[in-house]
Parts: C-alpha cells; sequence; structure tokens
C-alpha cells in the first residue's frame, strides 16, 4: 500500500530527528482537499508541541531526511507543519498493476489481530422481532465482516433475553389463554398476545390488574427457577419456537452468528460474580438487594453515586449479574480482548455502570479486563419524526418490513424489466429489497436519528444500495460485452498507464479503500463505507462517460479495462461488507 510505504519512510526520517520519540502516531492519510496532494501528514504538530518545539522547523527538519521520490512528484511543508505528498502517476499505475493480482485488492491484514467479540442484536424470547432490532442487527453484522476482512479473529454473539420476571406472566399466559392452533400458525404472535394480556393484569396501576394473577406469576417464575419439569418444558419449547422465527429473520439478512449464549446460559455463573464483587468490597447489601454504588472520582458523570443493583431483594439476578458474569465468561473461555456493545443509545447508562464496576472488579483481582466498548445507534422514525410505529400504535415488526421491502422492489423490477421470468424478478427484488433496507440503515451517522423513507432507499439516484447495485451491473455489462475472458487476461498481463484525469481520479480513490475499511474499524462507522462507496461509484460514471473502454486504443484499453475491474471489485467488496447483495441484472 503505498500510503504505508510513505508511512514508513516519514516514520523512519522522524526517527533520525528525534530518536527517541514515538513516532507510531505519524500517520499518513488521505488529504482532505487534493489541491494540497494526495496524502498528508498533520500529527508533526503534535509531536513538536509535546516537546516545546517549532512544528513547521520540526516538519522541515524531518523533510530534509525524507526520501519518497520513487513514488512522490512533489513533497510540500505547507501550514504550521502539514506534510503533503503529491503521488506519481507511474506509482498509481503499479498500485493497480499489484491490486489486480491481490484475493481484496487494496485492503492490508492488521498487523496485531485481535479477538474480538461483538454482542448485537439481543431479541428477547416470545416476542416478534421489530424495527428496532434492524439496527443492532445489521451494524453489528457490518462491524463483524469488517473486522475479519482486516485480519481480527472476530466472534458473534446473541445475548438472547431468554430468562428474567417476564417467563411467570408467559406461564401463566400459556396455561390459560394459550390457542395452540393459534400458536402453530404464528407462534411469537402468539405468545406476544398472551404476554400482553398477562401483562396487564399484573400492572398494579392498570385498570385491568389482579392481584391473584400477579401473585400466581411470582410462583410461576419461582417453579421455573427451582427447575419445576412441567415449566422448563414450556420455557424450553417457548425458546425452540422463538428461535426457529429469529433464523428465519437472519437468514434472510444473510447474518450469522457464532454463538447465541442467551441470559440463562450465565444463571450458574451469577453466584460467582455476588461472591466475588463481595469478597472485593464492591458490593455491599442494600435494602435487601446487593449493589455496587459508584462513589470513585473518576466515574462517569451520569451514574457518579447511582446504585448498581447486581441481586434484586427476592435474590433473582437481572441484567446487571448476567452482563457481568458474561463478561468474565468472554475473557476466561473465549479469550476476547475488546467486547463491542452494540445497543440502542438510550441503554447508555447501564452500560456504563457495567463497563465501571469490571474495570474496578479486574483491577482489585488483578486481572487484565476486555477492552469494553459502547456501539451505540439512534432511533428509526417515521416521518412524524417519532419512533416509527404502525397506524395502532405497536412496533413494526421486523418481518412485515422486510415482506414490505421486497413487494416494493417486486414491483420497482417488474415495471423496468417486464420481459425478466417472475422468478428472477423476484430474487433480484429480494436482493434489491434487502439490501435497500440494509443500506439506509447503514448510512447515517449511527448516533443520530433517522426517518425511514421507501422512496429515498429505493431510489436509482443518490446514495443508495440500488444506485451502487446498478453501478456493479454496469460494469459487468462492460465486461459481457468485451468477452469476459479475453477483457479479463489483457488486465491482468498488460503494462498499465494513466493519463486522463478522470483515469487518475479513480485510481486514486481506488487506492483509499482499505483505509476507509480501517476508518470503519476503529471508529465503528459504517457510514464512512457508504460514503465512499458512493462517491466511487461516482467517479466511475465521470471516468466512463470520458474514457471509451472497449472502443479505446490499445494503448488505453488495457488500464481502462482494470480500473473497470478494480472498481467492480471494490464494490462488491464493500457491498458484501455491508451485508448488501449483488445481481446480474436489475
Amino acid at each position: 500500500m503505498i500510503h504505508q510505504l510513505l508511512q514508513d519512510r516519514l516514520q523512519e526520517a522522524a526517527r533520525q530527528v528525534l530518536p527517541k520519540a514515538d513516532t507510531s502516531l505519524l500517520l499518513v492519510r488521505p488529504c482532505p482537499d487534493p489541491k494540497f496532494g494526495d496524502y498528508q501528514c498533520t500529527a508533526l504538530i503534535s509531536l513538536a508541541k509535546e516537546r516545546k518545539l517549532s512544528p513547521r522547523q520540526l516538519a522541515a527538519d524531518v523533510l530534509a531526511r525524507l526520501d519518497v521520490g520513487e513514488w512522490c512528484e512533489k513533497v510540500e511543508l505547507a501550514g504550521v507543519g502539514f506534510i503533503n505528498f503529491r503521488l506519481q502517476t507511474s506509482a498509481l499505475a503499479q498500485a493497480l498493476q499489484s491490486a489486480i493480482r491481490a484475493e481484496h485488492p487494496f485492503v492490508q491484514k492488521a498487523k496485531q489481530p485481535r479477538t474480538i467479540v461483538i454482542d448485537f442484536s439481543s431479541p428477547n424470547v416470545a416476542k416478534p422481532m421489530h424495527v428496532g432490532h434492524i439496527r443492532s442487527t445489521v451494524l453489528g453484522d457490518c462491524l463483524a465482516r469488517t473486522l475479519r476482512l482486516l485480519g481480527h479473529r472476530v466472534i458473534t454473539d446473541n445475548h438472547i433475553g431468554d430468562w428474567g420476571t417476564q417467563f411467570g406472566m408467559l406461564l401463566v399466559g400459556w396455561k390459560t389463554l394459550l390457542d395452540r392452533q393459534t400458536l402453530e400458525a404464528d407462534p411469537l404472535g402468539e405468545m406476544d398476545r398472551i404476554y400482553k394480556a398477562i401483562s396487564a393484569q399484573c400492572d398494579p396501576e392498570k385498570p385491568g390488574f389482579h392481584q391473584s394473577t400477579l401473585d400466581r406469576a411470582r410462583a410461576e417464575l419461582v417453579k421455573l427457577q427451582s427447575g419445576d419439569p412441567e415449566n422448563l418444558a414450556i420455557w424450553r419449547e417457548m425458546i425452540a419456537l422463538s428461535q426457529k422465527q429469529f433464523d428465519e429473520i437472519y437468514s434472510r439478512l444473510g447474518v450469522k452468528f457464532d454463538y447465541a449464549l442467551g441470559e440463562s446460559f450465565y444463571n450458574d455463573k451469577v453466584q460467582r460474580v455476588y461472591q466475588e464483587l463481595t469478597d472485593c468490597g464492591l458490593a455491599v447489601e442494600s435494602e435487601g438487594a446487593l449493589v455496587v454504588f459508584q462513589n470513585e472520582p473518576e466515574a462517569p458523570a451520569n451514574i457518579k453515586a447511582q446504585p448498581f443493583i447486581i441481586r434484586k431483594r427476592d435474590g433473582g439476578a437481572n441484567y446487571a449479574s448476567t452482563d457481568l458474569a458474561t463478561v468474565l465468561y468472554r475473557k476466561e473461555n473465549l479469550k476476547a480482548d475488546r467486547v463491542l456493545y452494540v445497543v440502542d443509545s438510550r441503554q447508555r447508562d447501564h452500560f456504563d455502570h457495567l463497563f465501571f464496576t469490571v474495570h474496578r472488579w479486574f483491577t482489585k483481582t488483578r486481572r487484565n479486563p476486555p477492552e469494553l466498548k459502547l456501539i451505540d445507534f439512534g432511533t428509526v422514525l417515521g416521518d412524524n419524526n417519532k419512533p416509527l410505529k404502525t397506524r395502532s400504535g405497536e412496533n413494526v415488526k421486523l418481518r412485515d418490513l422486510l415482506d414490505e421491502a421486497e413487494q416494493r422492489a417486486f414491483k420497482i423490477v417488474s415495471e423496468k424489466n417486464p420481459e425478466l421470468r417472475e422468478s428472477q424478478r423476484r430474487e433480484i427484488a429480494r436482493i434489491v429489497g434487502l439490501g435497500a433496507v440494509k443500506f439506509a440503515d447503514l448510512l447515517p451517522n449511527r448516533q443520530s436519528d433517522y426517518v425511514f423513507s421507501w422512496d429515498k432507499m429505493l431510489a436509482l439516484e443518490g446514495n443508495t444500495a440500488p444506485y451502487l447495485q446498478y453501478a456493479c451491473v454496469r460494469i459487468r455489462s462492460i465486461f459481457r460485452k468485451g468477452g469476459a475472458e479475453n477483457a479479463q487476461r489483457g488486465v491482468r498481463n498488460a503494462e498499465l498507464s494513466l493519463a486522463a484525469p478522470q483515469e487518475i481520479a479513480l485510481a486514486k480513490h481506488l487506492l483509499n479503500f482499505g483505509l476507509v475499511l480501517e476508518a470503519v474499524a476503529d471508529e465503528y462507522r459504517p457510514n464512512f463505507l457508504c460514503n465512499y462507496l458512493y462517491e466511487l461509484a461516482g467517479r466511475f460514471a465521470r471516468f466512463y462517460e470520458n474514457c471509451p473502454v472497449l472502443k479505446a486504443a490499445e494503448s488505453e484499453r488495457a488500464t481502462r479495462l482494470a480500473l473497470c475491474d478494480l472498481t467492480a471489485r471494490v464494490l462488491n467488496q464493500g457491498l458484501e461488507v455491508l451485508g448488501v447483495g449483488t445481481t446480474e441484472q436489475m
């Protein structure tokens, strides 16, 4: 990678000037404004300020020792201490030639691979997955794909909600209200119905409250937690029915998990948590509950002096209990270096409590804690700028949302390609519809709310999945017209030479693909990749309009075919990382 070569030479030159300095932070990255160059390093400024030196003078001293003439036509000192690099077109051509032969063009594996556990999706047993699950599911899957491509060992874990007080109410409903015929037709819908009916009777603030129902729900829960065979059998049936429908959704979305260790998996592991936190003085009894108080000066402001209840008054476990046990399991059994929690931003307080408690716990017990990261995201909104709901005020079921995506895409595909067989149109609609939903979810800054719009996400113009999928189709058609086998052979063996401005602009953008993936992985923001691919498609369009490919002169044809080939591979790889499929026709 050219930027890596420039970076290595820059760090070597900096060590000659400052032998004792840590030069690893001297990174070479794409220049924000092309008029100043192709790549830039700004980190010499902070290195100088730490040593009370003149940033510009330090940059000048480093530049005097920097030898990158084999790749750059110009290296300039700018501003208070920037170093700007402008590449030679011959170096660009060589980089393209190397990329053509690579399995994953422009992608560099991590020098120090990590074991990273990603906790995402996490639906609740006996409840249909709804639109709120799309963000965690799609974002978590994209991060897993990105980190794996970069060479990390990724473990995906679906921490399913399969334990807790709601099962007492579900058991009462199962035994008194269940309609077996409806259960067979729509298991999650029927379980959701009986839960709502019983929970309304267990809520003292609702008009239908019945103390006897609440008492029975508590008794059924105790029986379950005590290992009652009947209740355990019903509970296992609920899990099996739920998992079947979850798996149908995940199969449609192309999402896979290495583990699906629900809350119940940790039920026999929480006692160790209670014991260790008590023994090291972190957990104390308070009003019958076991609590960790966050009184440390460095505690986050939002949780300072707030109690973190890790065992309820009745002795039962809660989210805190199982989440603490989960961290310990992932460290000891999965050997996690880092754990990513892909959750709604409204859960921040809980995770700040969890992370700070783990830090204190592992410090006191002289363990090296895994790095815990909250990958939080905003809400999916309707056109009224409120959380997306059905007309009756219910959460939109995820299955219904995906069905509608495919139906809308099928209508569009049928209008544009009526000559195709229905089976072909439906397959294209599936790829386009589901891809549109995923891309629209990943395109905004993940911490922002976004307004759900069918018209925008399915448009063939603008920053959408269909636009990028269509760009892939167009490039494939070039190779079909030119004879794919002959074109590929010519691309891989020919000497490349860049001349036209559109060729050079496209080549430079392709070179930055790996850096964009690294930025996605470092900051957990797939929107960087969405925007990169959209710009790539735009640059390719300008190149194709101005630079004939199949009718080009022999001296130009191989280079232009190479640019087509690499653009197609990068677009396909980028969309695959986003979890968006591609198709031969649209």
